[in-house]
């Protein structure tokens, strides 16, 4: 998702004295993850269209029920692996050399969250649908996403822990990064900031969701780990074809059985992650598409934050809870490509006109 990762590594450690480093193997496996995280969140914010249509009630419609959620219990590991790109960019891939640098990737995911922030409150307002007042929402999401900007909230848990694990490179490499170290402790009391104000004037604050939890960071520094493994060092892949399967019906059965939406930190999205990942870590991608896949992972944070838009207007009037399973499945998939095609086009199309500093 985020476009400031450099996905590249060293082909080897250091270079002799006085002789130019060798230059960084890009990593198009790692392009090849981040569009297949990117495609199969769009695929679960396309599958709960079809959830919500039913008000998450087979009673109220089955076929469209069950394609909902099975499009559902495929996606759980997105959010993760993006957390595990993070942490391998920031650890191995691109580590931060001084704070302004950091400072740089920081200004680059912040700018695009809050430019599209904006831009959903203002559609919304135009299309009567923000349930408060407009300022009141924008001053909310300040702190945390709000409606109908609800897919932002990942950014708001990326940020800090690029940051954090940032900052322990910097101290790490004998450096002083004041100023990361200064946000991250405005972002650890700002909570406890908000709830004393809400005391002392009585009046309501907004809840801060700058932050992350322990789940996120693991899957972080465990993602850097794995991804930095060297080719050849997974020799048996064939269980984890088998297991991956497994996850995602259990995704199925406790999203319909327990509660929807399953937590990120469940066992069963963590194994699914491993899976994902060790899957696609190091696979090798054909030179004749590794132009087209490095221009589309440059694209997928454009068409992340865009392709909401498209669900709302396109995808939600065109759900029904009435359609059998076999309608609801085929419906499901054009919808799924359509949003894909447009979001993807729209983000190339504002990359080639220079406003990626923008809108991601």
């Amino acid at each position: 998702m985020p476009n400031d990762i450099a996905v590249r590594l060293p082909q080897q450690t250091g270079a002799p004295s006085g002789r130019t480093a060798a230059p960084r193997e890009h990593r198009y496996d790692i392009d090849l993850m981040r569009l297949i995280c990117s495609a199969t969140i769009m695929l679960g914010h396309v599958g709960a269209q079809f959830i919500h249509s039913t008000g998450n009630n087979p009673a109220n419609g089955s076929g469209s029920y069950w394609v909902g959620h099975v499009a559902e219990a495929v996606n759980p590991f997105a959010v993760p692996m993006y957390f595990a790109i993070a942490g391998w960019a920031v650890l191995v891939g691109a580590p931060p050399r001084d704070s302004a640098r950091m400072w740089r990737r920081i200004v680059r995911n912040t700018v695009p969250l809050f430019v599209w922030t904006a831009i959903y409150l203002v559609w919304a307002w135009l299309r009567d649908r923000n349930d408060r007042p407009m300022t009141e929402l924008a001053a909310n999401s300040l702190f945390g996403s709000v409606r109908p900007a609800y897919h932002l909230w990942f950014m708001y848990t990326y940020i800090p822990i690029i940051a954090l694990l940032a900052f322990a490179m910097l101290v790490k490499a004998g450096k002083r990064p004041w100023g990361l170290g200064a946000a991250l402790l405005g972002i650890a009391v700002l909570p406890s900031v908000l709830t004393t104000l809400a005391e002392v004037t009585g009046r309501d604050m907004p809840s801060a969701a700058w932050g992350f939890g322990t789940y996120s960071l693991v899957y972080a520094v465990g993602g850097a780990l794995l991804f930095a493994l060297p080719a050849g060092a997974v020799r048996w892949r064939w269980p984890l074809f088998a297991l991956l399967p497994l996850t995602m019906a259990g995704a199925l059965w406790y999203n319909t059985q327990i509660h929807y939406v399953m937590p990120n930190a469940h066992l069963f999205v963590a194994v699914m992650s491993l899976c994902v990942l060790l899957l696609i870590s190091r696979v090798r991608v054909s030179e004749k598409w590794r132009p087209f896949l490095r221009k589309s992972a440059g694209a997928a944070l454009g068409a992340y934050m865009v392709h909401v838009l498209f669900v709302e207007e396109m995808v939600a009037p065109l759900v029904s809870p009435d359609l059998s399973g076999p309608v609801a499945g085929l419906l499901l998939i054009g919808l799924l490509i359509t949003v894909l095609a447009l979001s993807f086009a729209t983000s190339l199309l504002w990359g080639r006109l220079n406003l990626r500093h923008l809108l991601g």
